[in-house]
């Protein structure tokens, strides 16, 4: 499996409230969510973003509230992966969960920038900045998180 798409760069901290506000979790609907997505932290997020994009940050992303509606929003929004130095658990465990592909990489977390053209092998765990013609270890994932992303997420494998 692989991901590649335009970077999509953010900070340390990254908490759930911006990358789907409280206000919107009146829907649990993927679409809607992806229409809010990151509305907080980066209003023109959903006009630059591409199916495929990859989103890059810090440390910390998806600290705060344990809400699904987070990796959800981002996944539906069309990032196909997001590499950060440190997740918080419950947000890496929810994105596994829902299909939403996530790796720690802290040197390239800090070294790819907004707008480079990145490639990820899951197999490996190898990440390519195009960009840059820099490579990166990041971890690969077990086999079994493979097939869960792979079939869009843990009831579809469970069902399958």
């Amino acid at each position: 499996m692989k991901a590649h798409g335009t970077v999509h760069k953010y900070g340390d901290n990254v908490d759930t409230d911006v990358i789907i506000p409280a206000r919107y979790l009146n829907s649990s609907d993927p679409a809607e969510l992806a229409k809010k997505c990151m509305e907080d932290i980066d209003a023109e997020f959903v006009t630059r973003v591409k199916p495929g994009d990859i989103m890059v940050a810090n440390k910390n992303f998806g600290c705060g509230s344990s809400r699904e509606h987070a990796p959800i929003a981002i996944k539906a929004a069309g990032i196909s992966c997001v590499i950060a130095e440190t997740f918080a658990r419950i947000f890496y465990r929810n994105a596994i969960n829902i299909g939403l592909p996530i790796i720690e990489c802290p040197e390239a977390a800090k070294e790819i920038a907004a707008g480079d053209e990145v490639e990820i092998d899951f197999d490996s765990g190898k990440i390519y900045d195009l960009t840059k013609g820099t490579e990166y270890q990041g971890q690969p994932f077990p086999e079994f998180m493979q097939k869960i992303i792979k079939a869009e997420g843990l009831i579809n494998y469970i069902n399958s």
